[in-house]
């Protein structure tokens, strides 16, 4: 197999100024791609500013030999995102990869978290990757040429204790990207999930020394990859974290199905193993998928 690399691609990584979005915004610069390094350099709860976390990743990416431009809008606005895929585009004339890392925290148990708080770190991770999505796919489609990896979160595939805001957050986006990998199928884009375990600055206060084999740097090759010609992937989730690369998924099983009468709530609770046996399940490609085997059920029943 031939070297991975990005020569002529360009490439746009949100919340790059640090830990993961740095690895891997030096590692695709590293291997070709010119790259815009965005990040806000606020607080890990998403206040404040300043460009000095963006500059540094830029002149560690040019010290390097490799090609990038710092981008200090917020994703959390339409007017951001907007900014942040004109800046690839006039400086280095198309967007073919996107990253979504950005993100603050914001923990508190759900009887201590507000609605600000809410609001806030829906703002960063969901609607900031909608924001920048959006124009990002637009600028692709007239390519017909994409690659979109979306940072999702264990915390949002399996739920966590105090990260009620994170984890709606994170499962929104594996939302975001089903659609994406859908919509963008015909126009050759491609859009993945990585839910990463990685020690950053936001996980080392959770986590403290545990962490310390959990370098950015073991996630950024899934990500390229996710990011490359040769990945033929499309609409799936990978757990990263410490060396270990795992498909994770949503899967339907056959169920049970009680006729056209429906169900009775006695008949729920008799049938209740079988409803949640996991044997025999699919992984839906889209809504459609459901259906068809709804219809299967149907034409059964005859």
């Amino acid at each position: 197999m031939h070297d991975i690399r990005f020569d002529d691609r360009v490439a746009i990584v949100t919340g790059a100024g640090g830990g993961l979005g740095r690895a891997h915004a030096l590692l695709l610069a590293a291997r070709g791609a010119r790259v815009v390094v965005n990040d806000l350099g606020g607080a890990t709860d998403g206040t404040g500013a300043t460009t000095a976390p963006a500059d540094a990743v830029v002149a560690e990416i040019r010290a390097a030999g490799g090609q990038a431009i710092a981008s200090y809008d917020s994703v959390a606005t339409p007017e951001g995102g907007d900014a942040i895929v004109r800046a690839a585009v006039d400086a280095f004339g198309a967007v073919d990869i996107l990253v979504n890392n950005a993100g603050i925290l914001r923990d508190r148990s759900l009887g201590k978290v507000g609605a600000e708080d809410l609001g806030a770190v829906l703002a960063v991770h969901l609607k900031g990757a909608f924001h920048v999505t959006r124009p990002a796919f637009a600028a692709m489609r007239s390519r017909a040429y994409g690659r979109i990896v979306f940072t999702s979160s264990a915390s949002g595939l399996f739920g966590n204790f105090g990260q009620s805001s994170y984890a709606a957050a994170k499962a929104g986006l594996v939302g975001l990207s089903n659609v994406v990998a859908i919509e963008g199928a015909k126009y050759g884009i491609h859009a993945n999930v990585v839910a990463p375990i990685a020690r950053t600055r936001m996980t080392e206060a959770i986590f403290g020394p545990m962490m310390a084999r959990f370098e950015p740097e073991m996630v950024s090759p899934v990500v390229a990859w996710l990011c490359s010609e040769a990945c033929e992937v499309t609409h799936e989730i990978y757990s990263v974290g410490a060396g270990r690369v795992a498909r994770v998924f949503v899967g339907l099983t056959p169920g049970w199905y009680a006729g056209e009468a429906g169900p009775s709530v006695e008949d729920v609770a008799r049938n209740a193993a079988t409803i949640r046996e996991t044997e025999g399940f699919i992984v839906p490609a889209s809504v459609n998928d459901e259906f068809l085997q709804l219809r299967a059920l149907f034409a059964q029943s005859r």
